[in-house]
């Protein structure tokens, strides 16, 4: 009997593990046998949680290429400036996301091939077929020997702010990913209970464009043989549907998703009666909303709680298997590093808050044609800082207090305030603007804008509002306006964010 690798809850189309090997290895002979792709050539893929992702990224990797990944719902400015950014040459997407991706590339002023990936669809024209590409059968494999790739060669470059600043390609080597995969399998504990096909199941809710879904949910799934159940987008009917038709063992989410699952009516202990490992990430998660959750499972289960950034392939630390320290973030993986710093890099003591440095194989390369950043981020002999605010006891278990970076989160995503506050300056009323995160008790924070208007400009927020809409993803867009008339900043001009945070929230 096959075992399904990966399946698609909601078509309930299905791959084995041969079946990726070999429609893998015929993408990858394609893509550089038709569209020459060579080896360290970047391809975006724009594509959301659906069966057919892992054998795009095996096929661009098999090529000998970079795989950049971009979120599914972003407009044509957001995929015209990545495309831009990482030089991509090719990038795979959906048949109805080919609308944006030929405004994007019209923006950047490129011309690059689109494979869209038609399961049913109608091809759309001026696309190639993602469908011919993989089950060509007369393609010579043997052009897979021309690439010459190393362990310190980059596989991936998914898109992070770091610490500060606008997104960055963040440069993840074969290494550094195959490294903390080990990493985050090292508690072996979490697959080895026996299900009625000796195959546990995964439900890919956490989208597999962001660091945290493609390494921990869709590469370490494939690492130890699960069956992952892949979901286009979270919506609750089908999210809770899916838990019970797959009898879902092993769940990996961000705290609004732990969230819904404790409060939502539709939510009962019956959808998670198959649960046995949920692991949490991207974001803190409260105990009241884990306590919430905790009062609808009526049976033992283990809940782990991780913490990481892209930039770290994600992992960096994990509460192992049947802790009940649920306040803290766990212990260092592996070959990870951890110091604990002030402000002038001096080591502190156990308890003490300071900002988290780190070092360990898992480490990215460095932040894509960025050596200013790289500068910033790497101290003291190759320490990476990570500009978190934490406390380590003296048992070694990590707790995050605060966040130095500047970096918004909404829902576990990202969202660079610098990246907002260009958006909005880019409306013709406005002189000068400045964007922080407001709490919000159901995403986490919210983007709230400060702008100053030019003189005789009677702009009103819901004009700065529908503008910034028009440009961003969904979970970028601003909430709310405050008019000020001028920007706090010091004297180098850096905004003072966490001024407007005392005064405004």
């Amino acid at each position: 009997m096959y075992m399904y690798i990966y399946i698609c809850a909601i078509t309930k189309r299905h791959y084995t593990f041969e079946q990726i090997y070999k429609q893998s290895q015929t993408l990858g002979a394609n893509l550089r046998r038709k569209f020459n792709i060579q080896d360290g050539d970047t391809v975006a893929v724009l594509l959301p949680n659906i069966p057919e992702y892992p054998t795009v990224v095996f096929g661009i990797l098999n090529a000998g290429g970079i795989v950049t990944t971009l979120n599914p719902i972003y407009t044509a400015y957001e995929v015209q400036r990545q495309i831009q950014l990482s030089e991509a040459k090719l990038i795979v997407t959906l048949p109805e996301l080919v609308t944006v991706v030929n405004k994007a590339l019209e923006l950047a002023k490129v011309n690059i091939p689109v494979i869209a990936v038609n399961t049913n669809q109608d091809l759309p024209d001026g696309t190639v077929s993602y469908k011919e590409l993989v089950e060509d059968n007369h393609v010579d494999l043997n052009v897979l020997k021309q690439v010459k790739r190393n362990v310190n060669d980059v596989a991936f470059l998914p898109y992070s702010s770091g610490t500060t600043g606008l997104p960055k390609g963040v440069e993840l080597t074969n290494k550094c990913l195959v490294a903390n995969l080990q990493q985050q399998t090292t508690d072996m504990r979490m697959y080895s209970f026996t299900t009625e096909t000796n195959q546990d199941s995964v439900l890919a809710v956490l989208p597999i464009f962001h660091v945290y879904g493609l390494s921990y949910v869709m590469l370490q799934s494939l690492t130890a043989g699960l069956k992952l159940v892949t979901l286009p987008k979270f919506q609750p009917d089908t999210f809770l549907h899916s838990l019970l038709e797959y009898k879902i063992n092993n769940l990996y989410l961000a705290p609004p998703m732990v969230l819904f699952l404790g409060s939502h009516p539709q939510a009962t202990s019956k959808h998670l009666e198959s649960l046995r490992v949920m692991v949490s990430g991207a974001a803190p998660l409260s105990r009241v909303d884990l306590d919430k959750l905790m009062g609808k499972v009526k049976h033992e289960f283990h809940f782990t709680q991780g913490y990481g950034m892209t930039e770290a392939s994600p992992l960096v630390t994990i509460s192992p298997i049947g802790s009940k320290e649920y306040e803290t973030s766990g212990f260092a993986l592996p070959n990870i590093q951890l110091r604990v710093v002030d402000g002038d890099l001096k080591n502190l003591g156990p308890g003490e808050v300071g900002e988290l440095l780190i070092k360990g194989p898992n480490l990215m390369r460095g932040y894509k044609n960025n050596p200013e950043a790289n500068k910033e981020v790497f101290v003291d002999n190759d320490w990476y800082r990570s500009g978190d605010l934490v406390s380590i006891n003296d048992r070694g278990l990590v707790t995050i207090a605060d966040r130095l970076k500047e970096l918004i989160k909404v829902k576990g995503y990202q969202v660079p305030p610098a990246e907002l506050e260009n958006v909005v300056k880019e409306n013709s009323a406005v002189a000068d603007a400045a964007v922080i995160g407001a709490p919000d008790p159901q995403t986490g924070e919210r983007p709230k804008a400060f702008v100053v208007l030019k003189e005789g400009s009677k702009a009103t927020e819901q004009d700065i509002i529908n503008f910034v809409s028009e440009r961003v993803a969904p979970y970028k867009k601003i909430k709310e306006v405050v008019f000020l008339d001028n920007i706090p900043k010091n004297p180098s001009g850096k905004i003072l964010r966490r001024v407007l945070k005392e005064k405004y929230c």
